[in-house]
């Protein structure tokens, strides 16, 4: 199948008019028809349908939907591997959830451009599904989050049993203050947990289902919440957060997520650089023992 009509289709989905793709890919609207007829001549099935509104999709369409993205990416990645860039002996794509790229795997690309400055990188930000499924097809050689799903064509590696502290801006502060409590979605664990630590808070004023969203809100507004503590050290050293004494914390596990078809010499690179990232706190030294109570 030609790359080019799976790009197309994805831009019609996207702007739910051929006009409009047409716009968007810079050719013809006749072209873009063509390629949708041809793509509908190799499948068998039709996968529009047209209207005033503009075009809509059959249900062989949205069967199609769900492999059309994964076969652009991997020629893309087949792309790269192929014409490695001048000066580069090889390419290595590393994917990551949003949260964990600042300031975990930012120190990740820069491990990595010190040992192997002749290793072009392709990085990419994404859910931990699309981020599975990318891996296991083999277009992402490896991925970094907390809540990986085992699938064929793909190993899982432990990297780090993280931990989420509750800190608050107010020096005295001794409990959690309603008030100012910013709950963080750290997924279906943490959420276990919470309740069982706080039965009579589990309906939060504010509800924020990204980290570094709500870290930055409470640093400016005030308040209190549950972060990881890699990043909320340095305010901690600084006077900027405080933790609040006698809370529980929580586990929060770092996985690597490997996939089968990558080189197993980059791969081993990377898990070499993360693993030796994870070994130490902010400040370069070894971590502590985590305290288990709160699980």
């Amino acid at each position: 199948m030609d790359v080019e009509l799976a790009r197309t289709f994805l831009e019609i989905v996207r702007a739910r008019s051929f006009v409009r793709a047409a716009e968007q890919l810079n050719v013809s609207q006749t072209a873009v028809s063509a390629r949708v007829r041809s793509l509908e001549e190799q499948l068998g099935r039709p996968l529009f349908v047209r209207n005033k509104n503009g075009a809509s999709l059959t249900a062989a369409g949205e069967q199609f939907l769900r492999y059309a993205p994964m076969f652009v990416q991997l020629w893309q990645r087949a792309r790269h591997q192929v014409a490695v860039p001048p000066g580069w002996r090889a390419v290595l794509t590393i994917g990551g959830e949003l949260s964990l790229w600042h300031p975990w795997l930012t120190e990740c690309l820069h491990w990595m451009r010190r040992r192997a400055p002749d290793v072009a990188l392709r990085v990419q930000v994404d859910v931990p599904d699309s981020l599975t499924d990318h891996v296991s097809t083999g277009a992402l050689d490896l991925a970094v989050m907390y809540a990986p799903q085992y699938r064929p064509g793909a190993r899982v590696e432990l990297l780090l049993e993280e931990k989420l502290v509750l800190v608050t801006t107010r020096a005295d502060a001794r409990t959690v203050e309603p008030d100012g409590y910013v709950y963080v979605d750290w997924g279906p664990d943490f959420a276990h947990h919470h309740e069982l630590s706080f039965p009579e808070d589990n309906n939060p004023g504010l509800f924020v289902g990204l980290g570094p969203l709500a870290l930055t809100y409470i640093l400016e507004a005030g308040g209190s919440g549950y972060f990881r503590q890699r990043v909320v050290a340095p305010y901690i050293a600084a006077g900027k957060l405080h933790l609040v004494a006698g809370a529980p914390s929580f586990f929060y596990p770092v996985y690597a997520v490997c996939s089968a078809q990558a080189d197993d010499e980059l791969v081993a690179l990377a898990l070499d650089g993360l693993r030796g990232i994870a070994s130490a706190d902010p400040a370069g030294r070894r971590p502590t023992a985590v305290d288990p109570t709160p699980l």
